[in-house]
């Protein structure tokens, strides 16, 4: 198997694991990584997923041997097809992504941690990620402009998104690598971490923030992407709507305890 998933607690690491080819994802990778994070988010007792690429490399994007292939069968293509309506599969979920999972919309977030490459479809991987973690040396790049492959996974919809449009289309059309420390200056990712430390600082992260009231945790994040091109009255409508569900299983309560005495101070150890 190239995919395997290591649980601890309420944290979830899927791990990616075909270091001889630099983490790039065939078909048999993508469809488990859809398998994991279906059930990462439909698992009650699950609240935060770190997604990690074991090798050294995050993922060197679609296996370009595999896209080779299609020469040969083009047809293949239509398995994977994004439907021109909301026809989806049995499990609920549109077909997945040639990159895997990057057509979810889940429920619980996930964090990138990513060493060594993340270019191509690898890019658009760690892309659909909600927060992304880089050690020093690791890179992004639409390194499939050498050889004629579109963006096909959301990179031309995400990316311009988090970085700007202008941004967005010098990265795209240059095909350039985009290193750490410029991926942080554009908020491309949110930490960069000394090499060999991307899943530790990730896994860290994911429990602090799986120790928090999920409902709450959940609506908020929901919140950030439902509000995406709506006025901002429009918008916050939607965040009141969206937020009362959450408040009254959770904030009512937590407010009571902070009534009683806990976390005061900015105290978030003690809630």
């Amino acid at each position: 198997m190239t995919v395997r998933i290591e649980k601890k607690g309420k944290v979830w690491t899927v791990v990616h694991s075909r270091a001889e080819a630099r983490n790039a994802m065939d078909p048999a990778s993508a469809e488990a990584l859809v398998e994991a994070f279906v059930a990462f988010d439909r698992d009650p007792g699950a609240a935060v997923a770190v997604l990690w690429g074991e090798g050294g490399a995050f993922c060197a994007g679609w296996d370009l041997k595999y896209s080779a292939s299609l020469a040969a069968n083009p047809a293949a293509l239509r398995e994977i097809d994004y439907p021109l309506d909301d026809r989806v599969k049995e499990n609920g979920q549109l077909p997945r992504g040639p990159l895997g999972p990057t057509r979810l919309e889940l429920d619980k977030p996930v964090i990138a941690a990513v060493a060594g490459p993340a270019v191509a479809g690898g890019f658009e991987l760690a892309l659909w990620c909600d927060i992304r973690i880089l050690e020093e040396s690791a890179y992004f790049g639409v390194y499939c402009r050498r050889w004629g492959v579109p963006l096909l996974d959301g990179g031309t919809v995400r990316l311009p998104r988090i970085v700007g449009t202008g941004r967005a289309l010098e990265i795209i059309l240059t095909g350039r690598k985009v290193s750490a420390d410029e991926a942080l200056r554009y908020n491309l990712c949110e930490q960069v971490v000394p090499e060999g430390r991307s899943r530790e600082v990730a896994e860290a992260m994911a429990h602090e923030i799986a120790r928090f009231p999920q409902a709450c945790a959940r609506a908020d994040r929901r919140s950030v992407y439902t509000q995406q091109g709506l006025t901002v009255r429009e918008a916050m409508r939607k965040e009141w709507y969206n937020g009362l569900p959450a408040y009254h299983a959770e904030g009512i309560e937590g407010s009571e305890r902070f009534a009683s005495g806990k976390g005061r101070h900015g105290n978030f150890r003690d809630i």
